[in-house]
């Protein structure tokens, strides 16, 4: 299913992203750090969704 494979994609690289910003930034409370992990929360939501519905 391509929706999910990009959803996927999508969360693969935020996870990275996530991962470098917390080596550079002092806190994690960093707002743009939450703004990232937020986005991802999003994404892992909608895959979860699409999860159950396959089943």
């Amino acid at each position: 299913m391509l929706i999910m494979e990009e959803l996927l994609s999508k969360i693969e690289e935020l996870r990275g992203l996530i991962c470098q910003m917390i080596q550079e930034k002092e806190f994690l409370t960093d707002g743009e750090l939450i703004s990232l992990s937020q986005e991802l929360d999003k994404y892992l939501n909608e895959y979860n969704k699409l999860l159950n519905i396959k089943r």
